[in-house]
């Protein structure tokens, strides 16, 4: 008896003892210059165990290891590392310092590997334009922000519609493929005006890739992607924003945008709204009763949504409605077909899409389904009376109707698997179609194109070390490509169906902690095929110019190398960071836009778009960024380019009819200047007031000028440079708690750096021009809201 008592004691006492052993339990704050940092990631590296601070930055996580490394992850805020002992913790509350990433270098991003990452750690360079610098800028429209990046310049081509287009490393806008919220629905018709009318308000950051995109989102990213990222619901606000600007001191452009979330408390679940009105007046900059500078109306609405049915899936809804309308040329106040010139559209597009992911607890198998689409519907007119015509004899007039239907779709699958070694393999099939339609019966006119493209891709991220990564990747695109193209009496067809492999090799290596080498190589090409320049229509001597395909046009193919530097150090408190980055690209078969000096039985110039001689894009592109505290910060880059072909390039074909013309050569890219850059500086200079002083620069270029419109005949112009600056100051205060106003003005184009030589009349050529997009503009701004 006595046995079993002293047995049972025993017993008790060594499981009471185990089970009264309590798991360590880590209590920390996370802060910032002892200001709590909320909402902070904390996580123990090499374990799916994980919490998240609280609004004051407080945590507490269970401890399973006796040494372990605590790493510390907050946006806008530089990753902690710490290795801790569970003897040396104590019983008190500890705190973990973490520094600003004053240069944004650890912003996340997925435009590099489709996965989410650190820029840091992203095998290819990756550039963030964020609402900040939009704001700093005071751009509106995503075409008015884009020029603050290294290798990225946006040009105006046409001073009766306002077309835009998008160059990177040198490259025209036909070859950088523009993604919506990472899916490629923004088609040619929409490379033609779409830049300007994506309102940045509802914009969360545009993250672009200089070069070899192909083997991540098709076949034409071959100068690189520019992904546009629309605002997600964060948390609970509202802002009204309303800004008034006069160009040239005179010519109001009006705009006002409205944005707002609601996210539910226990963050399953949350809703953003936006929307935009802008009213731009047209201006005339040489006083001729033409303009340079369109009317614009565009009204703007959109959407993005999320659901979390568990903690191992999600669903995202969105949606973007667009209306715009512009016209330019003369007697506005008219209808189009009693003019002399007018380009007159009018714009009806929805963006929208859908993506469900599903996950594991680690996050190491990651699937994403998803599909988004595009419609445009565009009533649009090109011509009038041509200046030599009376309203009696409109009947060519009267032929510049047309219409227009664009649809883009996209639906696919991606898979991530992450290896314990944190290697990544993603691997994902994509079906694209592209529908266009665009006729003006009156000339018969039309392009009625639909591409197909299947893809296969597959790339895998490898990290032997911690200082080197490999990614290796390719992607498979079969293409079929069903286009017919009619200008009045002239026919031609495109009918490809091609298989081509894009393969794609990026090397990251950490040669120091502070020096950072990047390497890589991708290929490209691009089916023959109408883009954004084939579907624009311009005037020359009062008639339309017409773009069609040359029978028998080759597929186009690229070969693109990069190499860069990248520097960051930290000198106590100043943070410094500079790429120094390499590109060269080759290009087989160019396609190419040649005047034939041909004009057509009812009026109108034709030109082609042939496969030109090979050619070739090298250069360097220079980026350093300074900011010694969060009040400071300076950022200014550089290009150093030249784009040449392996032969002189027809760009005119003379005709025996015009004596004295000959065929016009040039070995230069057009519109392409060997040095363009940009500055971008902020300064906090109280806790109320900032100034922020912005500017682009362009060096000299080649631009072709039609100086006989009867033929088409052009003269090959060498420009000056233009330096723009923008300079904004806001002053910023509290109403309440919960209600923040913001108040600004400043100066676009201080230096009134415009072109100077605009042609005149109604026989003027619409496509002369080049420079910044408008001349010295005065403007001010309210904002307020919750933000």
């Amino acid at each position: 008896m006595k046995f079993r008592k002293l047995l049972f004691i025993l017993t008790f006492s060594v499981f009471g003892g185990v089970f009264s052993q309590k798991q360590p339990i880590l209590k920390g704050q996370v802060v910032n210059s002892g200001q709590a940092v909320p909402f902070a990631s904390i996580q123990i590296s090499g374990s799916d165990q994980g919490v998240a601070a609280d609004q004051e930055g407080n945590f507490e996580l269970a401890l399973s290891q006796e040494k372990f490394t605590l790493l510390i992850q907050a946006v806008g805020f530089k990753s902690l590392k710490k290795e801790l002992n569970q003897k040396e913790l104590g019983d008190g509350r500890l705190q973990f310092d973490l520094v600003e990433d004053l240069l944004g270098l650890e912003e996340v991003v997925i435009s590099a590997t489709r996965n989410r990452l650190s820029k840091k750690k992203a095998p290819v360079i990756v550039n963030v334009l964020a609402p900040k610098l939009f704001r700093a800028t005071q751009s509106i429209s995503l075409a008015d922000g884009l020029n603050y990046q290294p290798g990225v310049r946006v040009e105006t081509n046409c001073q009766n519609c306002g077309f835009t287009q998008v160059r990177l490393n040198g490259l025209g806008g036909q070859y950088t493929q523009i993604l919506v919220n990472s899916k490629p629905v923004f088609s040619a018709l929409n490379g033609v005006y779409g830049l300007e009318q994506i309102p940045v308000s509802i914009i969360d950051r545009v993250e672009v890739v200089r070069s070899g995109g192909s083997a991540l989102f098709g076949s034409n990213a071959i100068a690189g992607t520019i992904n546009v990222i629309t605002k997600e619901p964060v948390n609970d606000s509202w802002e009204v924003n309303s800004n008034f600007g006069f160009i040239d001191g005179k010519i109001p452009d009006r705009s006002v945008n409205i944005n707002g979330s609601i996210v539910s408390e226990d963050l399953t679940s949350g809703v953003t709204l936006y929307g935009m009105f802008r009213d731009r007046n047209a201006y005339d900059a040489n006083s001729d009763g033409f303009s340079e500078i369109t009317k614009l109306i565009n009204n703007s609405l959109g959407a993005k949504a999320f659901y979390r049915p568990n903690d191992n899936s999600r669903i995202g809804v969105d949606f973007t409605a667009i209306r715009e309308f512009r016209r330019g040329g003369d007697h506005l106040e008219f209808a189009p077909q009693f003019t002399d010139i007018t380009e007159e559209l009018d714009h009806n597009t929805i963006f929208t899409g859908i993506d469900y992911a599903l996950y594991n607890d680690a996050h190491t198998n990651d699937l994403n389904i998803y599909a988004s689409v595009q419609h445009t519907g565009r009533g649009s007119y090109y011509g009038g009376l041509g200046g030599g015509r009376t309203a009696a004899d409109s009947s060519a007039a009267n032929n510049a109707f047309g219409t227009t239907k664009d649809l883009a779709f996209v639906a696919g699958t991606k898979y991530t698997h992450t290896y314990k070694n944190d290697d990544i393999l993603t691997t994902g099939v994509e079906f694209q179609l592209n529908d266009t339609d665009d006729a003006i019966p009156g000339y018969n006119r039309v392009v009625d194109q639909k591409v197909h493209t299947y893809g296969l891709y597959g790339q895998y991220e490898w990290k032997p070390t911690e200082k080197f990564t490999a990614l290796v990747g390719a992607r498979l695109d079969h293409v079929d490509v069903n286009g017919f193209y009619t200008v009045q009496n002239i026919k031609r067809q495109s009918q490809v169906k091609q298989t081509v492999l894009s393969p794609r090799l990026t090397l990251l290596y950490n040669i120091t902690d502070a020096l950072q080498f990047r390497g890589g190589y991708a290929r490209g090409f691009r089916a023959p095929q109408a883009f954004n320049e084939e579907l624009h229509i311009s005037s020359v001597g009062g008639e339309q110019r017409f773009v069609i395909l040359a029978d028998n046009l080759k597929s186009e193919f690229s070969n693109a190398y990069t190499a860069s530097l990248n520097f960051t150090k930290e000198y106590n408190k100043l943070q410094t960071n500079l790429l120094v980055e390499g590109f060269h690209t080759t290009l087989q078969d160019p396609f190419t836009i040649v005047s034939t000096g041909a004009s057509l039985p009812k009026g109108s110039i034709l030109e082609e778009s042939r496969n030109g001689a090979g050619a070739r894009v090298t250069g360097l592109n220079l980026e350093l960024s300074i900011s010694p505290s969060s009040k400071l910060f300076f950022r200014a880059g550089a290009t150093f380019q030249q784009s040449v072909y392996k032969e002189a390039q027809l760009l005119f074909e003379a005709d025996e009819i015009f004596a004295g013309e000959q065929d016009v050569l040039l070995k230069d890219f057009e519109r392409s200047p060997n040095v363009y850059g940009f500055l971008n500086s902020n300064w906090q200079v109280s806790e109320t007031v900032g100034l922020d002083v912005t500017g682009s620069y362009t060096g000299p270029m080649i631009v072709p000028h039609v100086i006989n419109p009867a033929s088409g005949f052009i003269d090959l112009v060498n420009t000056e440079a233009f330096f723009d600056l923008t300079t904004k100051l806001t002053y910023h205060f509290d109403l309440t708690e919960t209600l923040h106003v913001e108040l600004s003005g400043g100066v676009q184009n201080v230096f009134d750096s415009y072109q100077n030589d605009f042609d005149s009349g109604a026989l003027r050529d619409s496509d002369y021009i080049y420079g910044p997009n408008r001349p010295r503009t005065a403007f001010f701004g309210v904002k307020f809201g919750d933000f």
